[in-house]
């Protein structure tokens, strides 16, 4: 792990003697996890307002989509898996459509988790992570308290932040698809952002890309979808509402990121 000049270690905060008190351990991260994932349309000139140099609108310009999902994760060692309350988290992500250089990817301008871990690991990426409260419909295979994976089942999913509801969503299933949802195959391009602090500091601002290695997808469900996004944070984010919603889908979803790559 990385040392200062003071002896003290760790990939990130808080630094000690041994770097066993760090927030984060070092890449890669491996993830699985269920989604429930809604398609939509934005106005296409509040999408590209979005976009940093570098990104363009892409081959569908105002593709949006809303992300609920639930997260287990682990490093290499796979010790995290022994303490449930760390390893889980929730997370809530609007995508934009976009390229670089022709190839079509995918801007996060929003994200809320649940945990601080996933925040500041999000941060060390370039995602705009913030705290909040998402929940999803969990479904069981027995009883009437779920819906299954099956036609008719209804999965919807909520964000609150500061105690004021934001975003609903549901998706009711109607056929399993052919192929996984378009924004959620392609690299997510994000902006990592330090300010300064020193006077002598510049603030970075540098155009990267997620690496991922070991994706997986499971069968995906695809039907009927409404999503509702409210007037409760700021004129920004409310410009990404639909203008058209289009399907949703429900899967479970692995990856191992292995790191970023600059873009600029």
């Amino acid at each position: 792990m990385p040392t200062d000049q003071l002896g003290v270690a760790g990939y990130s905060l808080p630094l000690s003697p041994t770097g066993a008190s760090s927030m984060l351990t070092p890449p890669p991260w491996h993830f699985a996890g269920d989604v429930v994932m809604i398609d939509y349309r934005v106005d296409p000139a509040a999408a590209a307002a979005f976009l940093p140099p570098g990104l363009t609108e892409g081959p569908d310009p105002g593709a949006a989509a809303a992300v609920f999902a639930r997260w287990q994760w682990c490093s290499d060692s796979g010790a995290e898996l022994a303490d449930p309350g760390r390893a889980q988290f929730a997370e809530f992500l609007v995508l934009l459509g976009c390229a670089h250089d022709g190839r079509p990817m995918a801007r996060c301008p929003y994200a809320w988790v649940d945990q601080p871990v996933p925040l500041v690991r999000g941060w060390v990426q370039g995602m705009p992570k913030q705290l909040g409260e998402i929940h999803q419909t969990t479904p069981f295979p027995v009883g009437r308290a779920g819906p299954r994976l099956a036609a008719g089942g209804r999965f919807d999913g909520t964000l609150s932040v500061h105690g004021r509801r934001v975003v609903e969503g549901t998706v009711t299933l109607e056929h399993r698809s052919d192929s996984p949802p378009p924004l959620h195959t392609v690299p997510l391009a994000h902006t990592r952002t330090f300010p300064a602090w020193l006077p002598t500091d510049r603030a970075v601002h540098r155009l990267v890309c997620s690496e991922v290695t070991g994706v997986e997808f499971s069968e995906v469900w695809t039907g009927r979808a409404d999503l509702r996004i409210f007037d409760a944070l700021d004129a920004d984010f409310a410009a990404l509402r639909p203008v058209e919603v289009g399907a949703g889908h429900v899967f479970s979803y692995a990856e191992t990121l292995v790191g970023g790559r600059a873009l600029d």
